[in-house]
């Protein structure tokens, strides 16, 4: 019996599209910032082939903010939205059964966290966090309220856009990737100094169109965020390697 075929290791990471390790005027990347040249390391068995989820680990609300921490009955306050996309690798293969984790503020911009300094009201009905699954296709989906903007100790009066955070694991420990979504039309992006050490085509990745077409009339708006992740070199066929 022959043995699958083994797959490659992941191509190097873009690093053009990644801003800048120090830009002062965030000031938190002050001390943040390496402080020695990176070193590349060639990436572990354990960091290409793990980890491994199952769609068992999923909650039958995981994927619907509006609802999973609310009393029965009860719904989050604010513009239900629904955020959905595709997760592909650098090549434009579907990454399928990708664990996407998403938390967010709430639409009065105040996370449900014990250390949080904006007093805004909290909503007893809204947990601000869920996940979803990626299916065959890498496509991804789920149900939330549109999160609203903060300030931010960082300046004298800086505020952040309103923006959803995304974890995902993707196959591999090499595709992890931690971000954050941004919505079309928000004139909070354009002065927030985080969104600001991007470059334009990188920042433009991180804001999610209205999708009008995935709207539910008299319900929710649609916002579509596609993600692309890491890309893996395939197995070589003969004696050219695809995918490269």
């Amino acid at each position: 019996m022959s043995k699958a075929p083994q797959m490659g290791g992941y191509l190097a990471r873009d690093r053009g599209r990644q801003p800048e390790a120090l830009t002062p005027a965030y000031k938190t990347s002050l001390k943040r910032s390496p402080q020695a040249a990176l070193l590349s390391f060639p990436s572990t068995l354990s960091e290409e082939t793990g980890p491994v989820f199952g769609h068992g680990i999923i909650g039958a609300q995981d994927n619907d903010l509006i609802h999973n921490f609310a009393a029965p009955g009860a719904s989050a306050i604010g513009p239900r939205i629904i955020v959905h996309g595709r997760v592909s690798d650098e090549m434009g293969r579907p990454v399928k059964y990708a664990l996407l984790e998403v938390w967010q503020a709430n639409a009065g911009g105040r996370y449900r966290h014990a250390k949080e300094g904006y007093l805004a009201p909290l909503d007893p009905n809204f947990g601000g966090c869920g996940r979803v699954m990626t299916g065959e296709d890498g496509t991804y989906e789920f149900r939330t309220i549109q999160p609203g903007p903060y300030p931010w100790p960082n300046g004298a009066n800086d505020w952040r856009p309103a923006h959803i955070h995304f974890s995902l694991f993707g196959d591999g420990f090499a595709q992890r990737l931690i971000t954050q979504m941004y919505f079309e039309g928000d004139p909070h992006i354009a002065l927030c100094p985080i969104a600001n050490t991007l470059a334009s085509d990188a920042l433009a990745a991180l804001v999610a169109p209205l999708d009008m077409r995935r709207t539910l009339p008299m319900d929710a708006r649609a916002y579509r965020f596609d993600i692309v992740l890491r890309g893996r070199r395939q197995s070589f066929f003969e004696n050219r390697p695809e995918g490269m």
